[in-house]
């Protein structure tokens, strides 16, 4: 069914910000994204949720809906729903109920799946994140409770597959946005920003790899003005990078599909990063065809205000209210802030070196630079990094007080990474990185240079300001780069007058 002007979605768009258009087309993605909640047994059952377990193994009657079993809510699971709609201005609802949603798939044991329709736990809410410079926000649908479903096997079985149930009843909260999303690289950040909030309040370990942090993307395309396009939804996509990949290959089918006079049909379609390319798994259903019902087994789930409360007193500071805090008490911009609050750990990073008396703007610096750029390279995370907090706060407080310049500090910086010391001193110490702070010994160089290049002290007096550069030059090369750049610079501007 295509998204015309009848569809909900198409007065919502009004107004909305557009974005940049791909080839006269303007794009409009949505997202539904599967976080697997962080509880050590299932929505329903006492069953295991760890991953890596031998295949079937952690499947108990309940997960089956063998005869005589019946489901019982997981209160964890719970509690994280409503740490989700704290974190994102959401409303949770007061009472909320569960229905079964029918289909038939080898790995759906019963033949439907638990979840959420009419009335979801978490309606409405915000995810607010920065491309570039630039602030964006995504309205939020719902995000609701529901069950996983098993897996299909496919891999090492000669004409058949296999089925591994470990998964059956894993508690999963789908998140539902709006269309807002105007480009590939505004669809990448806002997936980026949610995992880091589930992770950041602890509701799910994000664990794309495992399978913990699945988004699935609805994309279309329209020229503007025009009724949304017929969406296809791209599944399973379970890294950033293909995310890119598959969204942006799917905008350009589209638009080719279009231009060449033929139709979009609205799909499920997968992506193979092999190919780089998205292919048609079935025709995307609608919700009247999994047959919603109320489920029978399970009475309406009930929040109290008072349950809210308390969960709302155990959460942690959340990103956004961290990012302004920096701002307001360290002086730092909101693009810097929100950098330094990309996860809980890069936070407490940065916290460290304040605290071991690290200059909150320089310690920014580096961290979201010079360290920021070398964790890209090695894709490592800040637990990771071989330079600590301490070591980091003591660097800059080595530049500060004039004992290396910036160059021999990351001399110093190179080395700690590298594993040469533990001590910053003791680096410096050992590669003769002191800078020359003797004034006595600074004049003689600066005089001996002033001596050797007349014609650059001509040229400066005639207003030729990379002349005194050269000079300058001269004399950190003359002190094997040990010079102090400040007192060069006031020593050379006192004897050239």
């Amino acid at each position: 069914m295509s998204e015309t002007a009848a569809n909900p979605f198409e007065q919502q768009q009004q107004g909305r910000p557009t974005g940049p258009l791909v080839q006269g087309y303007e794009v409009i993605i949505g997202f539904e994204t599967h976080a697997q909640l962080s509880t050590a047994s299932k929505i329903f059952s006492r069953a295991s949720t760890a991953f890596g377990a031998e295949p079937n193994t952690q499947a108990c009657a309940v997960d089956l809906a063998l005869p005589g079993t019946l489901p019982v809510m997981n209160k964890g699971a719970v509690e994280r729903a409503i740490r989700l709609g704290l974190a994102l201005g959401s409303t949770i609802a007061p009472r909320s109920v569960f229905a079964r949603k029918n289909y038939f798939y080898p790995d759906l044991p019963k033949g439907y799946q638990i979840s959420q329709y009419e009335i979801p736990v978490v309606q409405g809410g915000t995810v607010s994140f920065y491309l570039g410079e630039e602030q964006k926000t995504v309205r939020l649908v719902r995000a609701h409770l529901e069950e996983d479903a098993g897996k299909s096997l496919h891999e090492n079985f000669v004409g058949q597959s296999g089925i591994d149930l470990n998964r059956a009843g894993t508690p999963l909260l789908e998140i539902v946005t709006e269309p807002d999303m105007r480009s590939t690289a505004e669809a990448v950040a806002y997936a980026k920003e949610l995992h880091k909030i589930v992770t950041w309040i602890g509701i799910c370990d994000g664990n794309m790899q495992e399978g913990s942090f699945r988004c699935d993307a609805n994309v279309s395309v329209r020229r503007p003005g025009q009724p949304l396009g017929t969406r296809r939804e791209i599944k399973n996509l379970n890294s950033f990078r293909f995310m890119q990949q598959a969204i942006d290959y799917e905008i350009r089918w589209q638009i080719e599909q279009l231009e060449d006079g033929s139709r979009v049909e609205q799909a499920t379609v997968l992506f193979d990063p092999d190919t780089g390319e998205t292919r048609a798994m079935r025709t995307k259903e609608d919700a009247a065809d999994y047959r919603y019902f109320p489920d029978p087994d399970l009475p309406p789930l009930a929040i109290s205000s008072d349950w809210i409360e308390r969960v709302r007193a155990a959460m942690p500071e959340l990103p956004r209210a961290m990012a302004e805090r920096y701002q307001q008490t360290h002086g730092l911009s909101a693009y810097d802030a929100t950098q330094l609050t990309q996860s809980v750990a890069l936070a407490r990073y940065f916290d460290e070196a304040v605290a071991a008396g690290a200059a909150p703007k320089l310690a920014s610096n580096w961290i979201t630079g010079e360290i920021a750029r070398r964790l890209n390279a090695q894709e490592i995370g800040i637990e990771a990094a071989p330079v600590s907090a301490k070591q980091l706060a003591q660097l800059i407080g080595r530049i500060a007080d004039g004992t290396v310049s910036n160059n021999a500090a990351r001399q110093v910086f190179d080395a700690l990474w590298g594993g040469e010391g533990q001590e910053v001193d003791t680096v410096i110490e050992a590669k003769g990185l002191k800078q020359m702070n003797d004034s006595g010994a600074l004049e003689a160089i600066v005089d001996e240079v002033l001596a050797k290049n007349q014609k650059n002290i001509d040229e400066y007096r005639a207003g030729k300001d990379k002349a005194f550069n050269a000079l300058v030059g001269q004399v950190m090369k003359a002190s094997a780069g040990k010079a102090n750049p400040a007192q060069v610079n006031a020593l050379l501007k006192s004897r050239l007058g």
